[in-house]
């Protein structure tokens, strides 16, 4: 069924040299530093959000060589050095190709892929070669190298966590099979899951040949009839439609130890379980050397693997014996990192505000610290201007400052609240945030 689709030649877009798509997209990468006022940045994709413990050192390396030393996660799973000199930029593109990071200068920033972080540890289907599949294709597409960096694909296990961020391009699994779904529209399409990745590719492709004259970044941007063009066209060609509201909000791994079946083969019991993971949240989304470091070495002794999440945390993959997860999550905590769900931190995030944005308004960084109370029902989100870098999606309250104070709202979805004021007093501005969480 597949096959009816266009092929993956290059597409008019990226055949046609210079367009407005290719003029305007200032999304940072690790070839094209963005410069804010704490530095130059630079956005390392991780697809997936997956590393082995040597290109984590890697990422170390470039940032105590190159930056500020910290590492920053963002809303994508993705790594971000900041405080970099503008004359960095060859000496860190070579360290990450010769670390494997960086597999196709072309396409660097269109490898924005995430992924469910504990598929495949709590019983439920890995995805590990839809990841490599999709990627390999995505850099060996030469169309592909013409999607912008806030194109993104999603790989979700079938527990809605990833398909509720909403992906241009997500990929469900279902049983044997797999549902694709294009921008957040109800209406997905059952293909065979070997087929997975490389529709995915296609539908990317579509996209990039109806976007010719809109000029459109992502699939919510095509004019409603292009989209609605793009959808049938994709599913005629891939299978059967199921229709199926897409998650509102997602729901993230829990800091702490997760259990999964018990994967020893010589288990008598068939229900035999053990600690496959421990999952840590990052405040902020910021680490330091030492916080990198340590989570770079338990990795190394477990399962050889970290998983940075769209929701700022880490998945350290097991196997974890005996008393190891406990003894990990002590470590961890000890060096400041969120090990429980009861942390006042759980559900907070900012973007990085004052001094490192020259259009922040505030410190909201400062400000979050500041207002962190009892845990939320809800998480809240503290954006220093409107562009509100990095926010969540969902169901969340956001926190956005404003010339004369901050401005807060409960938004659900594409809806929002009518929105509460609160001039600069920080007792006001906590119990305010406090109670909107609640």
């Amino acid at each position: 069924m597949l096959a009816a689709m266009p092929d993956s030649a290059p597409s008019p877009v990226s055949a046609g040299g210079a367009s407005r798509r290719a003029g305007g997209d200032a999304c940072p990468g690790t070839l094209r530093l963005h410069r804010a006022d704490d530095g130059a940045l630079a956005r390392v994709r991780i697809p997936g959000g997956v590393l082995d413990p040597d290109r984590a050192d890697a990422l170390l390396v470039a940032a105590e060589r190159f930056g500020d030393g910290e590492l920053h996660l963002t809303s994508r799973g993705n790594v971000q050095l900041r405080g970099l000199g503008t004359e960095c930029g060859g000496g860190l593109a070579a360290l990450l190709t010769d670390a494997g990071l960086l597999p196709s200068a072309a396409h660097e920033r269109a490898r924005n892929i995430v992924a469910s972080p504990l598929a495949g540890l709590d019983g439920s289907p890995a995805l590990g070669p839809w990841l490599t599949a999709l990627d390999g294709l995505v850099c060996g597409s030469p169309a592909a190298a013409s999607l912008s960096g806030r194109f993104l694909f999603a790989l979700d296990d079938g527990r809605g966590d990833v398909d509720a961020l909403g992906a241009d391009v997500t990929l469900i699994a279902e049983g044997a099979g797999c549902l694709l779904r294009i921008g957040a529209g109800d209406e997905m399409f059952r293909i065979p899951a070997g087929e997975g990745p490389r529709a995915a590719l296609l539908a990317a492709e579509a996209f990039l040949r109806a976007a010719r004259d809109s000029g459109a970044w992502r699939v919510k941007d095509l004019p409603d009839d292009v989209r609605a063009e793009l959808v049938h066209a994709i599913g005629s060609a891939a299978g059967d439609p199921v229709h199926r509201p897409r998650p509102r909000t997602a729901k993230t791994p829990e800091p702490g130890a997760v259990t999964g079946p018990h994967g020893n083969a010589a288990a008598t019991a068939a229900t035999a379980t053990t600690t496959t993971a421990i999952c840590v949240d990052v405040p902020l989304g910021q680490l330091t050397p030492a916080q990198w470091q340590l989570l770079t070495d338990t990795a190394r002794r477990y399962g050889n693997e970290l998983r940075l999440t769209p929701w700022r945390g880490i998945v350290v993959p097991g196997p974890f014996d005996g008393g190891g997860a406990a003894e990990a999550l002590r470590h961890l905590a000890a060096a400041g990192l969120v090990t429980t769900p009861e942390s006042p931190w759980t559900g907070v995030g900012a973007c990085i505000g004052h001094p490192g944005c020259a259009k922040s308004l505030s410190d909201v960084r400062a400000e979050a610290g500041a207002a962190v109370g009892p845990v939320g029902r809800l998480p809240v989100y503290w954006s220093g201007c409107e562009r509100r870098c990095g926010h969540p999606h969902g169901e969340w309250i956001d926190v956005v400052a404003t010339p004369g104070g901050h401005r807060i709202s409960h938004v659900r979805g594409e809806r929002r609240d009518p929105p509460a004021t609160v001039r600069n007093d920080p007792a006001a501005l906590a119990a305010t945030v406090a109670a909107a969480r609640a």
